[in-house]
C-alpha cells in the first residue's frame, strides 16, 4: 500500500493567486447527461450491491461503504480511529508484508477504514483485487503489538497537535456547535485513547461493520454476471454473516439565540483562525438544494467568492476566504472561514457579516448567478466521466434517498435557479443574527481591538481553553516591575547563555536539527558568521525544501530546490540579522523597546522589539522562548515564529536543542549537533 507524502512546501509560505482581466465565453447549448444506470442486487445478508460496466479503460474501482448511522464513543473516543488504523494491515490468510507486497506488485490501490474500504486497478487484476479487499475486510487480524505501534501513532499526532491552531480551532468549532456530548463534538484525547483496548477494537467491528446498511459499487472494465459470481462467492454464505448495527438517535443541537463570539487565546498563533458558522439541515431532496448551493458558491465558494474578493482581493488580509454548506442525511453546519492577520481580525468578522447579510438582502447580479452555475456545471460535467464520480452519484440516489434522474436532470435544475431563489436559500441557511463566531489567536495582539468592535456591534465574547471549556478572560496587559528596561532583558539573557565575553568569542557556529513531517524526515541546517553571512536550509526529499542563504554580495531565497534572489530592501533586512547571536546587537541598537508581558505557551515573557521581529523572554530564566517577524509576501503580511526549548551547553555556551517553526502547523526539530569555530566556509554561504 502506497502512500504519497505532500509537504506543506513552504516552510516559507508563498501563495499566488492570479486573476484574468478578461470577459467570461458565453456558454453553449447545456450538454446532455446520460449516466449509465447500474445494475443491482442484494446478497442475502443485506449487502447491496451495484455496478456500472465501463469499458472505456482497462480499469475497476470497488468502493465499501457502511451507510451506518454516526454514533459516539464517549470515553473511548479514538476506538473507530484504531480500527481504522489496523483493518487491512494483515488477514488471517495473509501478512501484513505480504498483502502490501501483493497490492504493490498488481499497480493497485486499496484503503481500509472504519466504514467501509476502498480499491481500484487493471481490469487484468480485477478478481484479485476483489479477493485481497474482501480478505482485508472480512478477515482481518487485529494483534496486540499492531494495537500498541498504532495506538502510538495516535497520540503522538496528538501531542504535535498541541500548539496546530487550526486544529485546535477546528476541535473547539465542534465542541461549541454540537457538544461534546454529540458525535460530531467530541474529540481523541491522549486519555480517551488510553481507555481503548485491543477488545473494544475487536468489539466496534464485530458491532458495526456488518452487511445490513452496507453497500458495494463496482464501476469500470468488468461483466456484471462475473463480478456477480464472485461478489456472491467472496461477500456471501458465512463469509459475511447477516447482522445490523444499533440504531442510535442524538439530540439535535440548537443555533445560538443571538450572535455572539467565542474566543480561544493561543499565544503562539500568528495569525486569527475565524469561523461563523450555523447549524444546517440541508438535504440533497430539499426543493432549495440547488438554490442553496448557488448561494454557497457567490458567497464563498472559491475565488470569484465574495469573501475572497473583499477580504483577499480588496483588503489583503488573508490568502483565501471561503464558505461551505453541508447537505446530507444528518445535522451539520454552514460556515464562512478564513485565517487572517491578527491586527484585523476584528475587520475581518465585520466584513463576513457584511457579505453574509449583503447575501441575503439584496438580489445577486445576473452575471454572478450566470458565473456561479457556469462553474458548477462545467465541474459537474468535468468529473462525470470518473469512475469515482459515477460510483458516489449511484451511492448518493440509493443513501439519500434522491430520484433515479437527480444526475440526469442536474443542470437543468442549476440552471433553474433565480435571484431570488438565492435571496431565499441565503435567509434560510445563512443566519446573520444566530452566528456562533469562533475566533483562536493570540489574545495579546486581538483582543483589544476585537473588544471594541464587539461592544459597538452588540456582540458579546465569551472565553474558551482549546479543548472548549469555559474559561475567564485571558490577562493581556501585565505590568512592567521598575527597573525592567529592553537592555536589562536582553542583558539577562545574554549572560543566561554564557555571558558577553564567551559570545564574542563565537566566530562562527553550526547547527544541524532533525525533524519530520507526516513520516517524512526533514534535516535543518544552520550556519552563521560574525562577517554577516548566513545559511538556514531545510531539506527532504532529496531535495532543500525551504530557507535562505546570506553573503556579503546577495541573498538567496529556496523554496523546493529552487532559487530566488533576494530583493534589496530585503536582503539589507536579512543580513543585519545575519549574526551568531543578534542580542549583541540588541544591547547596542537604539530601536529596541520593551513592548510589555505576554504569557506564551504557560510561560510569561518579556516581549522586546526590534524592526519588524518581537523576541520573547521568559521573564524568570531570561532564556529566549520565540521569536515573531512579521513578513511581506505577495502583498500579504503575515508573521513567522520560531520557539525555543531545551537549551544545552555547548563549550560554556547554551543553545536550544529544541525549535518549533509555525509554517501553518508546527515543525518540530531537535538538535543533533552544535559545533563552534569549526565546521563552517564560505563555500556553505554561496
Amino acid at each position: 500500500m502506497k502512500k504519497y507524502i505532500y509537504v506543506a512546501a513552504s516552510l516559507f509560505l508563498t501563495m499566488t493567486m492570479q486573476a484574468q482581466d478578461r470577459p467570461m465565453p458565453k456558454s453553449g447549448p447545456a450538454p446532455v447527461i446520460n449516466i449509465k444506470k447500474p445494475e443491482s442486487f442484494t446478497l442475502k445478508n443485506g449487502l447491496k450491491v451495484m455496478v456500472v460496466e465501463n469499458h472505456k479503460l482497462p480499469r475497476v474501482s470497488y468502493n465499501l461503504t457502511l451507510d451506518n448511522s454516526p454514533y459516539a464513543e464517549g470515553d473511548k473516543k479514538g476506538v473507530s480511529d484504531l480500527l481504522s488504523a489496523m483493518i487491512g494491515n494483515a488477514t488471517e490468510s495473509i501478512s501484513k508484508e505480504k498483502f502490501n507486497e501483493e497490492i504493490d506488485f498488481l499497480g493497485a490501490d486499496m484503503n481500509f477504514y472504519a466504514s467501509g474500504a476502498s480499491a481500484n486497478g487493471l481490469s487484468r487484476y480485477s478478481s484479485r483485487i476483489l479477493e485481497l479487499l474482501a480478505d482485508g475486510v472480512l478477515n482481518p487480524v487485529f494483534s496486540q503489538e499492531d494495537f500498541d505501534a498504532e495506538k502510538a501513532k495516535i497520540i503522538e499526532g496528538l501531542k504535535s497537535n498541541e500548539k496546530n491552531v487550526p486544529a485546535i480551532a477546528g476541535r473547539v468549532e465542534n465542541v461549541l456547535v454540537y457538544g461534546k456530548n454529540h458525535y460530531n463534538g467530541e474529540f481523541t484525547t491522549e486519555e480517551t485513547l488510553k481507555n481503548v483496548s485491543l477488545q473494544d477494537v475487536v468489539n466496534n467491528y464485530n458491532t458495526y461493520f456488518v452487511p445490513a446498511n452496507a453497500y458495494l459499487v463496482i464501476v469500470g472494465d468488468v461483466s456484471f454476471k462475473e463480478v456477480k459470481k464472485k461478489v456472491e462467492k467472496l461477500f456471501g454464505g458465512d463469509n459475511w454473516k447477516a447482522a445490523a448495527p444499533p440504531a442510535l438517535s442524538y439530540n439535535t443541537p440548537k443555533d445560538l439565540q443571538y450572535s455572539q463570539i467565542n474566543f480561544v487565546d493561543m499565544p503562539n498563533a500568528v495569525q486569527s483562525e475565524i469561523s461563523l458558522v450555523n447549524l444546517s439541515s440541508l438535504k440533497m431532496t430539499d426543493k432549495d438544494y440547488f438554490a442553496a448551493l448557488m448561494a454557497n458558491q457567490i458567497l464563498g465558494g472559491g475565488g470569484e467568492g465574495r469573501l475572497f474578493l473583499n477580504l483577499r482581493e480588496k483588503h489583503g488580509w488573508t490568502y483565501g476566504a471561503y464558505s461551505s454548506l453541508y447537505s446530507g442525511k444528518y445535522v451539520g453546519k454552514f460556515r464562512s472561514s478564513a485565517s487572517v492577520r491578527n491586527a484585523v481580525t476584528d475587520s475581518a468578522v465585520v466584513e463576513f457579516f457584511n457579505e453574509i447579510k449583503r447575501i441575503r438582502t439584496e438580489l445577486v447580479s445576473k452575471e454572478e448567478l450566470d458565473n456561479a452555475k457556469a462553474k458548477y456545471i462545467g465541474n459537474f460535467v468535468m468529473q462525470i466521466e470518473k469512475p469515482a464520480t459515477i460510483a458516489r452519484y449511484a451511492l448518493n440516489i440509493k443513501t439519500q434517498m434522491l430520484p433515479d434522474d437527480f444526475y440526469e436532470n442536474y443542470i437543468k435544475n442549476i440552471n433553474a435557479v433565480t435571484a431570488e431563489d438565492v435571496k431565499n436559500a441565503a435567509n434560510k441557511y445563512f443566519l446573520a443574527n444566530n452566528t456562533r463566531v469562533v475566533i483562536v489567536g493570540k489574545a495579546a495582539d486581538v483582543l483589544p481591538n476585537l473588544e471594541a468592535t464587539a461592544k459597538k456591534e452588540g456582540w458579546p465574547i465569551s472565553y474558551f481553553d482549546k479543548y472548549g471549556n469555559s474559561v475567564s478572560k485571558p490577562e493581556v496587559k501585565k505590568p512592567i516591575p521598575a527597573g525592567v528596561t529592553a537592555q536589562t532583558v536582553v542583558k539577562k539573557y545574554v549572560d543566561a547563555i554564557g555571558g558577553e565575553k564567551a559570545l564574542v568569542g563565537v566566530k562562527t557556529y553550526m547547527l544541524v536539527a532533525k525533524g519530520s513531517i507526516q513520516g517524512q524526515e526533514l534535516m535543518l541546517n544552520q550556519k552563521v558568521s560574525t562577517a554577516k553571512k548566513l545559511s538556514f536550509v531545510i531539506s527532504g526529499m532529496g531535495m532543500e525544501l525551504g530557507g535562505l542563504k546570506i553573503n556579503d554580495k546577495a541573498g538567496f531565497e529556496i523554496q523546493q530546490g529552487q532559487r530566488r534572489e533576494m530583493e534589496k530592501d530585503k536582503y539589507a533586512d536579512s543580513r543585519s540579522r545575519a549574526v551568531p547571536f543578534i542580542e549583541l546587537e540588541l544591547l547596542k541598537a537604539k530601536d529596541v523597546t520593551l513592548e510589555g508581558i505576554e504569557s506564551l505557551d504557560g510561560i510569561e515573557t518579556y516581549v522586546v522589539k526590534s524592526g519588524k521581529t518581537k523576541y520573547f523572554y521568559d521573564t524568570k530564566s531570561g532564556l529566549k522562548v520565540a521569536e515573531e517577524k512579521e513578513v511581506e509576501r505577495n502583498g500579504q503580511k503575515s508573521s513567522q515564529t520560531i520557539n525555543f526549548d531545551d537549551y544545552v551547553d555547548v563549550k560554556g555556551i547554551k543553545f536550544p536543542y529544541k525549535m518549533t517553526l509555525n509554517v501553518g502547523m508546527p515543525l518540530e526539530f531537535i538538535t543533533q549537533e552544535v559545533k563552534i569555530n569549526e565546521g563552517v566556509t564560505d563555500k556553505d554561504f554561496e
